[in-house]
């Protein structure tokens, strides 16, 4: 029997709709395989946020210090999801004898100055504060080991409410940014 010329071209290029797996283990393969690289990308966004009750900390990161420096920076942005204000009370480290929330500031003759925070930080509900170069950081003084590039340390961070989250700061290069841009002189 021969076909008739647009009969054969409908056939030849039509696709099904779907292309059904041929078997359920196949259909369980893919799955897992599905599960792994869904996993995998969310490896390094859940690797640098801590939680404790309404406040989250996200991306904690310090600049590698140079030979026989006897103080650090830290940065990380606060979130509070909660309906009142928390504080950040105090902050400890086992690289440091202390640590200190620090303040830079530009004062009204245009010189820059750097003291520890007065007092807590505050943040109000549903708001958050970055700890970034040229503003409020961290800083982690008396030194008992370098911080180098590429390695982590870890730190407790002490909340009026939602009690203590401990973290872990990554160490970037000594002129690093971590992508937050700016310089606070550390």
């Amino acid at each position: 029997m021969k076909m008739p010329f647009r009969a054969i071209a409908r056939s030849a290029t039509a696709v099904p709709a779907t292309l059904p797996l041929r078997s359920f283990e196949r259909q369980i393969g893919l799955l897992a395989l599905a599960t792994m690289f869904f996993l995998a990308l969310m490896q390094p966004l859940s690797a640098h946020e801590f939680k404790a009750g309404d406040i989250s900390v996200d991306h904690p990161w310090s600049r590698a210090t140079p030979a026989g420096a006897k103080v650090a920076v830290g940065y990380l942005v606060i979130r509070n999801a909660g309906s009142a204000p928390d504080r950040l009370v105090s902050v400890t480290s086992e690289i440091a004898d202390k640590a200190e929330v620090h303040e830079m500031a530009v004062d009204a003759n245009g010189v820059m100055t750097m003291r520890p925070l007065a007092g807590t930080l505050e943040i109000a509900a549903g708001d958050e504060a970055e700890l970034k170069p040229g503003s409020y950081h961290l800083m982690f003084m008396g030194l008992k080991r370098p911080v180098k590039e590429g390695e982590a340390f870890p730190a407790t961070l002490s909340f009026e409410n939602a009690g203590t989250v401990d973290v872990e700061f990554t160490v970037q290069a000594i002129g690093g940014s971590a992508g937050h841009g700016g310089h606070d002189g550390h």
